[in-house]
């Protein structure tokens, strides 16, 4: 089923928020309840959401969505995670970085570091670093997982687990009501619990659309960060969960 540019932009709104009212997307799009009542409609025929009195809320997939599309989605928010992550970090570290669009957001601003040794299987983020000739870029072996800019699999994994580094950045698919963070297959869970297992200082970003988002895999807990960098304040069920040694930065939009 062909799709039209705001059916799919309603998917990924509904991916973020989880449930909207006809009214809220009627006013977002600027167009008729009408109009969003025969999205919908479309939306709910092609199994993509489930309606409810007076708006939609999305099915969850055990597939995220591609990478190019989450890369803009939040990008403000990961943007000032990202320098907030990046004013952590000495010139002449040595960092493991995980797949995923925010984590490409910190490797952005630290485009001014020099002598960067850095462990990753994101491509996005090696390019985003290899500008500076002084630092030293490490990929691992193995397939792209199309259409994303990640290597997966055992090659990255062992990459990681060969390495001590001073600092891990890594971010996670979702993060439940008690702490758990989760993920959407074995190997992005293979990937993250290599990556923290290796690193001295474990540095968590998350923005805030991640704060109940589900994905089916537990992956690890908010716990084991050393670090978490984030858009807004934690929820009050993920806070209370927090180890003692946890340090929250909340990267605020500047008035």
């Amino acid at each position: 089923m062909s799709l039209s540019t705001r059916q799919r932009h309603i998917v990924d709104l509904l991916r973020d928020k989880e449930a909207l009212s006809v009214a809220e997307l009627a006013h977002y799009f600027q167009v008729t309840p009408q109009t969003i009542r025969r999205d919908l409609n479309r939306l709910y025929m092609a199994n993509l959401l489930r309606r409810h009195h007076g708006g939609a809320r999305i099915v969850h997939s055990p597939v995220n969505s591609s990478f190019q599309s989450r890369r803009i989605r939040h990008l403000p928010a990961k943007a000032r995670i990202g320098a907030a992550v990046a004013a952590l970090i000495p010139q002449g570290s040595s960092l493991l970085f995980g797949f995923g669009t925010t984590p490409e957001q910190v490797a952005l601003a630290l485009a001014q570091h020099q002598r960067l040794t850095v462990v990753t299987n994101n491509l996005a983020v090696a390019l985003a670093l290899n500008h500076e000739q002084s630092n030293r870029i490490v990929l691992p072996g193995g397939c792209l997982r199309q259409p994303n800019p990640e290597i997966l699999g055992a090659e990255a994994v062992a990459l990681f687990q060969s390495y001590r580094a001073d600092f891990g950045v890594y971010g996670a698919g979702g993060v439940d009501s008690d702490g758990v963070l989760l993920d959407f297959d074995r190997d992005e869970v293979a990937c993250h619990t290599a990556l923290r297992q290796s690193c001295r200082v474990r540095i968590l970003v998350l923005d805030s659309s991640k704060f109940g988002r589900h994905a089916p895999m537990p992956s690890g807990h908010v716990q084991e960060a050393d670090y978490i960098v984030t858009d807004k304040r934690l929820p009050e069920g993920i806070a209370a969960h927090l180890a003692s040694h946890t340090q929250i930065i909340i990267a605020e939009k500047e008035e």
